[in-house]
């Protein structure tokens, strides 16, 4: 074969040109990173819908930086973040702390975002789940996940305790007289585990369901000091006294329960499948309703995480926000579903039945938290620049109770004067 000049040009060309062209594909991804809490509870769901996403999207590449282990951590590290300047491009953040971000400027209005696709509506996210993510005028967040309080117990104990597993108790009396009889069994075995530290939530539980909110309408005043909250925290103290509630620190209760050493524990839904995971066939868990305290104003707070864009260069939003959109849609709900627990947050997947219908009917565990839905309100951001500060606050009070060292009313009396101090006057 003769081959000219002209030739081994063309043919240079040609591979040269095959050389550059995936150095040409690389400079088009956008490169981003996203940071998430709880990877204890998260990790699974995060890595299935950030492997979904790449296949999809071999534009942007999504890497995850700094996980913390609580949402509280997360909204510390963000804060920090945002003084050195080295912030994440996308967070998601507790539900309850979108609204932080949205007042401090962090938060990224998504508003614009949605509007170019339009009708949010189509694409699964009905007016109440973008009503998760609004605050102070603007969209900080698309709801990720979300979760209320749900029962967990062990069908064996209940059985050697000589209690019907088929019939739970729908009262917190109820509750406390069963965790007498699993109590009594010895051996070490506890009866019950009421999720109190950490945050404020599940205390948020206890106020909500006898029907208390945690400020007055206006925010100006503490209105959590009321009857309802000496009835949580009354009922907080009866755990103790009368249910026998030792006090684990940590992941302690997960641990007890997982070994077959504790009758009940109240939690979030979110841990459904890694608390069936941790249980294995070491004795048949079952997952239930929490007991209703007042059937007409009672409610249940909603927890959850929502995705927030932090990053202003206009080409990282642009990535951020598909990145985002893909988490929040039908596809990236059904797997943040299926490898945690947490309720979904897509209308579509709700509404098909090809997303998550045939998921619930093989997958009983996961039921519990969709019969309270109609409870569910939003869990209470605390308005102003100490939202964190006031958490804490109503913890270390909390703990008091849980330690036996001070009384309900003293305790209701003194979280109300410091938390007085760290809302905003208007």
């Amino acid at each position: 074969m003769n081959i000219t000049r002209r030739h081994t040009l063309a043919l240079l060309g040609g591979a040269s040109a095959g050389l550059f062209m995936p150095a040409i594909a690389r400079a088009n991804v956008t490169e981003i990173s996203a940071h998430y809490s709880m990877p204890a509870i998260f990790q699974p769901a995060q890595e299935a819908v950030l492997a979904a996403f790449s296949a999809k999207h071999p534009e942007v590449k999504v890497t995850y930086v700094n996980p913390t282990p609580t949402y509280e951590d997360g909204a510390q590290l963000l804060l920090r973040n945002a003084t050195t300047g080295n912030m994440p491009d996308v967070s998601f953040q507790g539900l309850n702390r979108l609204r932080m971000f949205a007042e401090r400027g962090i938060a990224v209005d998504l508003a614009p975002l949605l509007a170019q696709m339009g009708d949010p509506a189509e694409f699964g996210y009905s007016k109440p789940i973008l009503g998760l993510g609004f605050h102070g005028g603007m969209q900080a967040g698309l709801p990720f996940a979300t979760s209320n309080p749900i029962s967990y117990y062990n069908v064996d104990l209940f059985k050697k305790a000589g209690l019907n597993p088929d019939a739970f108790p729908t009262t917190w009396d109820g509750v406390i007289e069963h965790a007498q009889k699993i109590r009594a069994l010895g051996n070490g075995v506890d009866g019950m585990f009421f999720r109190w530290p950490g945050d404020d939530w599940m205390f948020s539980a206890l106020l909500y369901g006898h029907g208390g909110r945690m400020l007055n309408e206006a925010e100006t005043e503490v209105a959590f000091n009321g009857p309802e909250g000496l009835a949580a925290l009354t009922l907080l103290d009866r755990f103790v006294k009368e249910g026998g509630m030792p006090n684990y620190a940590g992941t302690a209760d997960l641990q007890a329960f997982a070994a077959g050493q504790l009758g009940m524990m109240f939690r979030t839904t979110a841990q459904v499948r890694s608390i069936a995971n941790s249980v294995g066939t070491n004795f048949e868990m079952r997952t239930t309703t929490l007991p209703v305290i007042d059937p007409v104003k009672g409610r249940l707070p909603t927890g959850g995480a929502g995705a927030m864009i932090t990053t202003k260069d206009a080409a990282k939003q642009e990535a951020a926000f598909k990145f985002i959109k893909f988490a929040t849609s039908a596809e990236g709900t059904t797997l943040m579903v299926k490898n945690t627990g947490y309720v979904p947050c897509n209308q579509i997947a709700i509404d098909d039945s090809k997303y998550l219908g045939e998921f619930y009917a093989q997958n009983p565990l996961f039921q519990a938290a969709t019969k309270q839905v109609h409870l569910m309100q939003p869990w209470y951001a605390f308005p102003g620049q100490n939202s964190v500060r006031v958490t804490q606050v109503m913890v270390d009070n909390l703990a008091r109770i849980v330690e036996q060292k001070a009384t309900p009313e003293v305790v209701l009396a003194d979280m109300a004067t410091e938390v007085a101090k760290l809302i905003p006057r208007k």
